[in-house]
């Protein structure tokens, strides 16, 4: 009964969208323009169909460039056909040429080989013992762990299925709500699509010509905003209403300690810090029998902290107090500047700030020109000629001249005249390191340093048994992946890579990582290559038929059309961004984001110069409601990858009910974003004016 439902109302959308063609077409009065749009029209019928994306795209776009092509030219002909084919290859070409698109099968390898690293199942455990007090802990802990095993992986499918398999029995065992175990989980999984590294930006900035640095960066913050937001609202309603997420039982929370650490408990149960430095210097009051190389690997743990803080604030206080060098440029090196005309007979005179040839210090030089040519006198050996300021040369020519002097004469060991075609800086490399030069420490580090020095006793003074066996656990999955992101994300950022390299070394950094947890093997491996190589294939085939989709359309007109009917709605900025948004949003129904940005992207963006609207930002703001593209029915292919692996009890509905206030929740984002576009463009601009 339910697939006849289901059925019937993929039907009833396909009617209606045929119906708005019918009905919409002018066909007394059609143009070139209108075929472009019917165009557009069928090619959504087909996908709601079932057929392939990628080659109804290029099926269509062909058919419609070659009747483009015959109605501009001598009809059907060979001519035509020519044409046709040329365009074809030459958008074939040009995507498969387009170098953000290697970065794509390095991220999507780099995922597969961390979602078959058995990473998630310790990284879940860990994070809810982590948070077993706060309320709605369970679900809090899928969507963090979502968030940061998407962002490691970008995999939407493979995360929802995994946290599915994983976290969905635990939280249905602890009497939580079907729906917000559904919306957690489907939710969470989501934002791999929008935090980076994500292939969805890559995508933008490859249709759009964004860069794909700046999406990175500019995402970075919205991402972290929208997990957020997830995160108040489970832990808000789990306060008010605790039937809905019950809190975990004792025995849920208890952490068995190995054998080791049992016998130092027996004898100092308080702090795991003194415990550890008992059994390390008194060995003979009750703790012998805990083994050195126990005692050294958990000190080492318990002090990763520390030595951690110490190196950050290390750094950055070598970072904040090291002085700006400056570079004293002579004047005749400078840029900028003219010349005077020539005199009678006289050689052009430099002004300050233009570009002269300095004398070579000890060797030849051309004696000053008093308009006669003459030998310098001599004075029994070469020397070089006295420097004389012109009358019409400015004071700062001769001043430069008189200060390297002085320079000289008092340090001649170190300085160096100016016209000796080297710029200065200063401060030196030597004065630099020399601590009575730096610069003093500014307020805001001193305050950063005192928080996280409090927060480094609180965890000192707070650390039991039981909370360092959950640090451990964090190191051996949290903080593994969270160094790899924060290595591939920062080389991006921070333009030490580019995002293919970065990427490149993401993907050996999976390979290490599933090596280290000894799940590297050939099998393994070559599915990983497999299932990277069916990825690739897809999304360049989807850029390949959207490149001759686009061509066709701009041939036929359709283009052109749809600017010009936007343009005579009298639109502001506000209210077109409000348009595109609701399209977009209403278009994650039927579609996926694939097939959002490769067909629409392409219109939308010409319009956006007209507007005055910055294509880093409104990429963003898609990005954010391009959620909806998973979370909304009748597509929703989240709920349906959690469907797949769901007990059979947990209905598609109440899957569908579950997401209902996570997508209210992105609108939300969206609209803080639009007030606050600072969240997203602030870092881009800090990182790169």
């Amino acid at each position: 009964m339910r697939i006849n439902k289901a059925l019937w109302f993929g039907l009833s959308c396909i009617a209606i969208v045929v119906g708005m063609i019918v009905f919409l077409t002018p066909w007394g009065n059609l143009n070139s323009g209108h075929i472009g749009l019917l165009m557009l029209a069928l090619i959504v019928v087909a996908i709601m169909l079932g057929f392939p994306t990628a080659f109804t795209l290029m099926g269509m776009g062909v058919l419609f460039t070659f009747l483009a092509y015959s109605m501009h030219g001598d009809g059907f002909s060979l001519h035509a056909v020519r044409q046709t084919l040329d365009l074809m290859v030459q958008r074939t070409y040009a995507t498969m040429t387009n170098e953000s698109l290697i970065s794509i099968p390095l991220f999507v390898f780099m995922g597969y080989l961390v979602e078959r690293a058995n990473l998630i199942e310790k990284l879940f455990r860990s994070m809810h013992l982590a948070l077993a007090r706060l309320p709605g802990a369970l679900a809090v802990a899928t969507l963090l762990t979502c968030a940061i095993f998407a962002t490691a992986t970008g995999i939407v499918g493979a995360v929802v299925t995994l946290m599915g398999l994983l976290a969905m029995p635990a939280m249905l065992k602890a009497g939580y709500s079907t729906g917000l175990t559904a919306g957690s989980i489907t939710a969470g999984g989501c934002l791999g699509i929008l935090i980076p590294p994500s292939v969805m930006l890559i995508v933008y900035g490859a249709t759009t010509g964004v860069s794909v640095v700046q999406l990175y960066a500019g995402a970075l913050l919205p991402g972290i905003m929208l997990t957020g937001l997830y995160v108040l609202y489970v832990v808000g309603l789990s306060a008010f209403r605790p039937d809905l997420a019950p809190r975990l039982s004792a025995s849920d929370r208890h952490i068995p300690l190995p054998e080791d650490a049992a016998r130092v408990v027996r004898v100092h149960p308080g702090n795991a810090v003194v415990g550890l430095l008992a059994a390390l210097f008194q060995p003979r009051r009750g703790v012998a029998a805990a083994s050195r190389p126990f005692v050294w690997t958990h000190l080492a743990i318990a002090f990763a902290p520390l030595a951690m803080f110490a190196l950050v604030m290390g750094a950055l206080h070598q970072v904040v107090t090291t002085p700006a060098a400056t570079y004293d440029i002579p004047a005749e090196l400078r840029l900028g500047g003219s010349t005077e005309p020539p005199g009678d007979g006289g050689l052009m005179e430099p002004i300050a700030g233009g570009l002269a040839e300095p004398p070579m210090a000890g060797a030849l030089a051309e004696p000053p020109a008093t308009g006669t040519l003459g030998e310098p006198p001599a004075t029994g050996a070469l020397a070089e000629p006295p420097v004389h300021a012109s009358p019409d040369a400015p004071a700062s020519t001769a001043q430069t001249g008189t200060e390297v002097a002085r320079a000289a004469s008092a340090d001649p060991g170190t300085a160096r005249p100016a016209s000796a075609g080297a710029p200065q800086a200063t401060p030196t490399a030597a004065e630099a390191s020399d601590p009575a030069s730096r610069l003093p420490a500014p307020n805001g580090y001193w305050i950063a340093f005192a928080i996280l020095a409090a927060m480094v006793v609180l965890f000192y003074l707070l650390l039991n048994w039981p909370r360092l066996q959950i640090f451990r656990m964090l190191l051996e999955s949290f903080f593994p992946l969270a160094i790899m992101i924060a290595a591939v994300l920062g080389s991006i950022t921070f333009g030490l890579a580019t995002p293919s390299e970065a990427a490149a070394m993401g993907a050996l950094g999976g390979a290490l990582l599933a090596l280290a947890y000894r799940r590297l093997n050939m099998p393994m491996l070559k599915e990983s290559v497999y299932l990277t190589t069916k990825t690739t294939a897809m999304v360049c085939w989807l850029f390949v038929g959207s490149s001759i989709f686009s061509a066709a359309f701009a041939l036929l007109g359709g283009q052109a059309l749809v600017e010009a009917w936007v343009l005579s709605l009298g639109l502001s900025k506000l209210e077109f961004l409000l348009l595109a948004q609701v399209i977009i949003f209403l278009l994650g129904w039927p579609l996926e984001w694939t097939e959002i940005i490769v067909i629409f992207m392409p219109i939308f963006v010409p319009l956006l110069q007209t507007f005055e609207i910055d294509p880093l930002f409104f990429g963003l703001l898609v990005a954010l409601n391009l959620q909806t593209a998973f979370l909304s029915p009748p597509v929703a292919m989240a709920a349906f990858y959690l469907k797949g692996v769901a007990p059979p009890h947990v209905t598609l509905n109440s899957i569908f009910v579950g997401m209902l206030p996570f997508m209210g929740i992105q609108i939300v984002a969206i609209f803080l974003l639009y007030v606050f576009p600072g969240i997203g463009l602030w870092l881009p601009a800090l990182l790169y004016g």
